[in-house]
């Protein structure tokens, strides 16, 4: 890409720390830019795939809990307007209403599916604070039934605050290349080791599966050439 180009599309705040990084060496740069882009690219198969893991067990819980397979409609009048959230600005209850107003401006019929699918990471990370937490009698830490005994509510939380950080990190096409001002790829991996964790920790037999569609490795030894 053009210097004019680069400057114009990409902001020269964000090339400038790849320049600095690799001492204003102009290709070294470019090389460094483009690979941060690819190893970008090789999360997105197992983040993708790992939050579909997380709603779909986090759903198959709660609707045994509630005896309900369309609880995620029918607890907008349950436990999501508890009082007790008031101080969050029923967070989960807006969210869902959310979801049925856009549905039905597009006169979408409203169905449990179609809602679980649109909500976001950050909605299924919620049901690990304490206040939502104890709302449902502690059934989100159910999905993770190989996890270690230390493992509780707060550990899992800051886990997977970890990785919705990470995500919107790669979505925003900001540098994942990086630890400090050092080129260094040990954070990301670090992310993916994580996930691995919390996989086997819901079920190991899903480990090959994501095995299968994870080619980070790969992309990270691109980023120190």
């Amino acid at each position: 890409m053009e210097i004019e180009l680069r400057g114009k599309y990409l902001s020269t705040p964000r090339y400038n720390r790849y320049l600095l990084a690799t001492d204003n060496k102009s290709k070294r740069a470019k090389r460094l830019y483009t690979a941060n882009i690819r190893l970008a690219q090789a999360f997105h198969p197992i983040l993708s795939q790992f939050e579909v893991v997380l709603r779909n067990s986090l759903n198959t819980v709660l609707t045994d809990h509630f005896n309900d397979t369309d609880w995620i409609i029918n607890q907008k009048n349950g436990f999501m307007k508890d009082n007790s959230l008031r101080s969050s600005h029923f967070f989960l209850k807006t969210c869902i209403q959310k979801t049925e107003n856009k549905l039905t401006r597009r006169s979408i019929p409203i169905t449990s599916g179609k809602i679980i699918s649109d909500q976001t990471f950050g909605f299924w990370l919620s049901f690990f604070l304490s206040h939502h937490y104890s709302l449902v009698s502690g059934q989100p830490i159910h999905i993770f039934p190989n996890k270690p005994a230390s493992e509780n509510r707060a550990g899992i939380y800051n886990k997977l605050d970890l990785i919705r950080d990470f995500r919107n990190r790669v979505n925003h096409c900001e540098p994942i290349c990086f630890v400090g001002h050092n080129i260094d790829s040990n954070y990301a991996l670090q992310i993916q080791t994580t996930i691995y964790h919390l996989i086997k920790w819901i079920d190991p037999k899903l480990i090959p599966f994501f095995k299968d569609i994870d080619n980070i490795q790969n992309k990270t030894t691109k980023i120190s050439l």
